[in-house]
């Protein structure tokens, strides 16, 4: 008993009602593992919740796949909407019986002797393991310089952003070029707004390669299954920024060229603010030639594939794409306190939210020390997480094998 009330005992509590937690509890229940869900939210609420209006899945709908649950929808090379995907996982969760306990908000994990004990406002449990599914998206990373922004200038992250009528008049200073950043660039800049995007590391990508989706070649030349232990600087790769991919009915492709054909102004890396002046890295070109030759490379892995497969006849031939058409002189000053820029967008990055987990498990940078999902502490296991055991780790298509693995860990 505690505070009068009693502590419910289960094997293994789940936190987080999303794909991933919902793939655990799919395997725990094949392993006849009594478990629970636990959900701050709705099932799949960061989906409903914490995204932008527009937003669509970057993966084309016939990747999107869960533990015995396909899309068999009529549109397979399209990409869902926030709506859509919201469907998908809740089907998911009835198809599968999942224990979900929704609106149960987790305040503290901690060891209890030889497992865990795990407080929340609907109730106390104690349990020998937790899976930690809570997402790798909690929390939206902004830099400490935006202390300095003057305070007329509205600042947003892609969690509070909804779309273009929600910010106020001005233009808008979009700072972050991966798959978030330019898909909101372009958007408000379609929407009338004067849009400066600043550019740090990106991956660039084409929408289609050689008459396929890029995530095809992707998934089908085998790069997305490369292991966590396969991979040279496993920190660096959980890092990387997410392509600049967007998911759009004419599978278009979203990269700095076409967002400079459109309007947007491109700016380097937001370095610091000084008496209300941004000031910009003078290294745009660089950043942009790096990420073009990486992404040569990358199209070169999947020609050599094509032609050692025997699958070259049906994917069509090699193409090129031109580099980044950088400005001969990008600005490197913007003064913030002129009325030029209403707001600025932060979309600079995520990170998961563990204040709530009272376990010695997180480095000096607040990371989940983990080995392919097992965490530094018995009993404690991780799943949703960048490259968590493979390079597609964090799409909806990639949980299933994570799942298998880690809950099979977790019964060994």
């Amino acid at each position: 008993m505690r505070r009068g009330r009693a502590i419910e005992r289960v094997s293994t509590v789940v936190i987080g009602a999303g794909h991933a937690g919902l793939a655990a509890s799919h395997f725990l229940s094949d392993r006849s593992v009594d478990h629970v869900v636990l959900e701050r939210g709705e099932v799949a609420n960061s989906w409903r919740r914490e995204r932008w209006d527009s937003l669509r899945l970057l993966t084309p709908n016939w990747q999107s796949r869960l533990p015995g649950q396909d899309y068999t929808g009529p549109d397979p090379d399209g990409y869902m909407t926030m709506g859509e995907v919201v469907e998908f996982i809740e089907r998911f969760a009835l198809a599968t019986r999942a224990p979900v306990r929704t609106r149960t908000t987790v305040t503290s994990v901690r060891p209890d002797g030889d497992g865990y004990h795990v407080s929340t406002d609907q109730g106390e449990l104690r349990c020998r393991s937790v899976v930690l599914a809570s997402g790798a998206c909690n929390l939206a990373t902004v830099p400490d310089l935006s202390a300095g922004v003057p305070s007329a200038v509205t600042q947003v992250t892609p969690l509070d952003y909804r779309g273009p009528d929600g910010l106020p008049d001005g233009g808008v200073l979009v700072v972050g070029a991966s798959a978030t950043g330019v898909q909101l660039a372009a958007e408000l800049q379609r929407s009338g707004r004067a849009v400066t995007l600043a550019v740090g590391e990106h991956v660039r990508l084409p929408r289609l390669y050689r008459k396929r989706d890029v995530l095809w070649w992707m998934d089908a030349s085998g790069v997305w299954d490369q292991r966590y232990d396969e991979v040279d600087d496993l920190s660096r790769a959980r890092k990387l920024p997410s392509p600049q991919l967007v998911g759009t009915p004419e599978r278009s492709t979203l990269d700095l060229n076409a967002l400079t054909g459109l309007g947007v102004e491109l700016v380097g890396r937001f370095a610091m603010v000084r008496d209300g002046v941004a000031l910009f890295s003078g290294g745009l070109r660089n950043v942009c030639s790096l990420a073009d030759l990486k992404m040569k490379r990358l199209l070169a892995t999947f020609d050599e594939w094509a032609r050692t497969s025997g699958r070259e006849a049906e994917v069509g031939p090699p193409e090129e794409f031109p580099p980044t058409d950088v400005p001969a002189s990008s600005r490197l000053k913007l003064d913030l306190r002129t009325g030029e820029i209403g707001s600025i967008v932060w979309a600079t990055g995520y990170r998961p939210d563990y204040s709530w987990l009272d376990v010695p498990v997180l480095d000096g940078k607040g990371r989940l020390r983990h080995e392919g999902g097992v965490v530094d502490a018995p009993g404690l296991f991780a799943l949703g997480l960048p490259m968590l055991r493979r390079r597609r780790s964090t799409f909806i298509n990639g949980i299933e094998d994570d799942a298998r693995d880690v809950i099979g860990r977790l019964v060994s």
